[in-house]
């Protein structure tokens, strides 16, 4: 008996140890780490935002210049990630290889409860964290061609399709977009601005502007969790 009880010791502390494993990487996921940070920011109406304080706010996307197109989704939109990967195998073991991971976005406004707000993420030096749900997906396989859209997108990225005997590589690409229009929340340092000079169709002199400050970068998702409750 205590032999067999023994014998069971590396088993469970190896389950123990897969289990922490788990835990730790939802925990520390992306996802997880942005909605804990956004939780901690109360909603507040644009009248009662601050200079100089962190504040949240969710409203409809809106393009401040010609939007971009997503790459494969071909969707009018203020940001996209996208991401490709190929599956890599090594004897009994296999893994997802990124090759791509591509992230374009242009300022934009964030329409507040009917108020505009700016928006300027940048890419040098980069001052924002992102997640965006990804919901455009397309994949290739040894017997499954890529589309013609997914084919001329690989070589957009100068990413050969096939490997050296003529079959297809296992490829998956996944787009993330701020479509125009769509809600999303965004955290950040609060500034108003003034215009020395009254703009064509805005009937204000100042706008709210979320920035980035020293460590605290801007936050922006899609989630539908981080969207504020409106009822």
């Amino acid at each position: 008996m205590i032999a067999l009880a023994s014998s069971f010791v590396p088993a469970i502390i190896a389950l123990v140890i897969i289990a922490g494993i788990g835990l730790g990487s939802y925990y520390f996921s992306s996802k997880r780490v942005i909605l804990r940070a956004l939780a901690k920011i109360p909603h507040k109406t644009l009248g009662s935002i601050r200079s100089n304080e962190l504040v949240k706010i969710s409203g409809k996307a809106l393009h401040a210049n010609a939007p971009l197109k997503a790459p494969l989704s071909k969707r009018d939109c203020v940001f996209y990630s996208i991401t490709i990967e190929q599956k890599k195998s090594s004897g009994k073991h296999s893994h997802w290889k990124t090759l791509i991971h591509d992230e374009q976005f242009h300022e934009f406004f964030v329409d507040y409860r009917g108020e505009m707000v700016m928006i300027k993420p940048s890419h040098t030096p980069k001052n924002n964290v992102t997640y965006l749900v990804p919901d455009k997906n397309t994949a290739s396989r040894m017997f499954n061609n890529p589309t013609p859209e997914f084919e001329a997108l690989l070589k957009r990225y100068h990413i050969e399709c096939t490997n050296f005997f003529g079959f297809n590589k296992q490829l998956r690409y996944s787009e993330g977009i701020i479509e125009v229009g769509e809600r999303i929340t965004v955290s950040g340092i609060a500034k108003w601005k003034s215009f020395t000079e009254p703009i064509e169709g805005f009937p204000y002199s100042k706008i709210l502007s979320l920035e980035s400050e020293g460590k605290q970068k801007l936050i922006i998702t899609d989630l539908p969790e981080a969207l504020e409750n409106r009822s």
